[in-house]
């Protein structure tokens, strides 16, 4: 250490603002460079490395086979993908001297199906599994949380390439299980939940969150019956369906100050609008309007309707609408037939506004809502004779308790987690894109179908850090620790000592680091609770007699053990961990 290119930090950064983000600038594994791009430094590099090592270890044993492709791709494969549009604001576009467009690549399912195409012509090549460690652009609007989300990032790809639907589920189903041995080797508590596919397309989607609070996440599980899905991805249970005539017709209503659905519950229950008064929310029907705007097109309102104990969330909006954007509407003055507060869906047809709702507003249900009129609502307004929606859509807030969509007897909890992985049964978009075919056993072409697996490598990093850290600082998994053993001399007397059980650890296939610095025991025994190695070895005043400390980082536990010792328990520590040997 007294060599290491390395400076620890005392104080947290003032734009940490998470434990990861903290802990691995304090301990020095990374460095920021610019918004959402950070600097790998010697120990981080030793880290990241270990991450990939093991990434690529269970990816062989697959029969994965590993290509590298530039970052730096030109425009045409994405165009005629169609992704050049769809990306929008999401990628770095650029143009060289000539005029030619590139981007930086935020994915690379282009630029596989073509080299496949190129080169693999016959049924007897495949299937075919290939990956790339690389990394990947994508112009991040707000880059935050360190290495959780930043604009260049680490990022491990693979595409199967099968002949069949039935050759797709089996790789899927390969490197499914692949994935599981992955995170497990990594030390992570992790769930697999159900995802939308988003750009990528296709289905069978599944994400690999790493559970903390932390995470950008949100979703669901039910303890019933095992079923858990990212929030995006939930589908609501369909409000029964009933005819329309059987409803009373629809009334207005004086209903001043109701600026809320609380206030509007209240004074219908009051005045027992419609003859009723056990009005909740839930009778409520809320029309919210947003601009959705496609890739290279022009803004539109649409309303979206939803039960009024729900919100919209713009999180599962915005997955039901992509490619396309969406915000909430502003531009109001261009429709005054819209009255805020009071929308209802009675108008909306006529006014040549989308109306999209909520699967719970079911053909035949009746609503207390917006009577397009300030201060006023109507009552039984239905679904199927006073309007017709438009279709449904996945955008109304999920929330703990709701029924699960599998089962019938469990209800959802909900928990937070990073995405770490990403796997999809892409289907066919890419290889149809690029007329991607295969001479089959008939003599007749056959289109080959593709699956897609995705791991964020620095962000596997950050989310390791998140589950394993306390109030010291990194508690690193033995399995992708730096180094296996941190060696410190409780002296400068002792450093020589030090460095030669070190040589000699080192000699027995150990990654070792020696505190060798000429600085107090105090600042080396700090330096190593904040670096987070999982075993350290103290040489201290016992060493004469051959003897030395050897703390477990995570446990908290010291024992004393001979020299001789200590590198067989070490050892022993990092078989049992599954450490690759040195």
């Amino acid at each position: 250490m007294s060599t290491l290119f390395l400076r620890t930090l005392r104080e947290d950064p003032a734009d940490a603002e998470v434990a990861s983000h903290r802990l691995l600038l304090r301990a020095g594994y990374v460095r920021r460079a610019a918004p959402g791009g950070f600097t790998w430094l010697p120990l981080g590099k030793l880290l990241v490395d270990r991450v990939t090592d093991l990434v690529r270890a269970e990816l062989a044993a697959v029969g994965a086979q590993e290509v590298q492709f530039p970052a730096l791709l030109p425009r045409e494969p994405y165009e005629k993908s169609g992704r050049w549009t769809e990306y929008g604001d999401g990628i770095f576009r650029l143009t060289d001297r000539r005029g030619a467009e590139f981007l930086l690549a935020p994915t690379h399912e282009e630029m596989f199906a073509l080299l496949v195409r190129d080169l693999f012509s016959s049924y007897r090549d495949y299937p075919v599994l290939l990956y790339q460690v690389q990394t990947k652009f994508r112009d991040e609007a707000r880059p935050r949380g360190g290495l959780l989300r930043g604009r260049e990032f680490l990022m491990k790809d693979a595409y199967s390439f099968d002949l069949d639907d039935a050759g797709l589920s089996a790789s899927y189903a390969t490197m499914r299980a692949a994935y599981q041995r992955i995170f497990d080797g990594l030390g992570l508590r992790y769930a697999v939940v159900k995802a939308s596919s988003g750009l990528m397309g296709g289905s069978a989607s599944e994400e690999f969150l790493a559970t903390t609070s932390v995470g950008e996440d949100t979703f669901v599980a039910c303890a019933a019956c095992g079923y858990a899905a990212n929030t995006e991805a939930v589908v609501t249970p369909p409000g029964a369906v009933s005819d329309p005539g059987q409803r009373p017709a629809a009334s207005t209503h004086d209903t001043p100050d109701t600026p809320t659905i609380e206030s509007l519950v209240a004074l219908a229950n009051a005045r027992r609008l419609g003859g009723r008064s056990d009005w909740t929310a839930r009778d409520t029907l809320k029309n919210v309007v947003v601009t959705v705007t496609p890739p290279g097109g022009k803004g539109a309102p649409l309303v979206i309707g939803v039960p009024g104990d729900r919100e919209v969330d713009l999180k599962r909006l915005a997955a039901a609408v992509e490619p396309a954007t969406v915000e909430l509407f502003d531009d109001w003055a261009a429709y005054p037939s819209l009255v805020r507060g009071y929308i209802g869906p009675q108008v909306l047809a006529g006014l040549g506004i989308r109306y999209l709702v909520d699967p719970r507003v079911a053909v035949g249900t009746a609503w207390l809502t917006g009577a397009n009129s300030p201060g006023q609502h109507a009552v039984d307004v239905t679904h199927g004779r006073d309007f017709v929606a438009d279709g449904t859509i996945e955008a109304a807030s999920v929330h703990v308790g709701d029924p699960c969509p599998v089962c019938s007897s469990g209800s959802l909890s909900m928990r937070r987690g990073i995405e770490i992985g990403h796997i999809f049964q892409l289907g066919r978009r890419f290889t149809d894109a690029f007329g991607v075919d295969a001479l089959g056993p008939s003599g007749k072409p056959v289109r080959p179908v593709m699956g897609c697996y995705g791991i964020g490598i620095s962000r596997a990093v950050a989310a390791i850090a998140e589950q394993h850290h306390d109030e010291r600082g990194l508690v690193w998994p033995a399995s992708v620790a730096p180094v296996d053993v941190h060696v410190v001399a409780a002296g400068k007397a002792l450093a020589s000592g030090a460095l030669a059980l070190g040589a000699s650890l080192e000699a027995r296939g150990l990654r070792v680091l020696v505190d060798d610095r000429p600085v107090s025991p105090g600042v080396k025994f700090t330096d190593a609770e904040l670096i987070g190695i999982p075993a350290v070895v103290v040489v201290g005043r016992r060493f004469g007699e051959g003897v030395v400390e050897l703390r477990d980082r995570a446990a908290g536990s010291r024992v004393e053990m001979s020299v001789s010792e200590v590198a067989d328990a070490i050892a022993t520590r990092a078989a049992v961990s599954g450490v690759p040997s040195a």
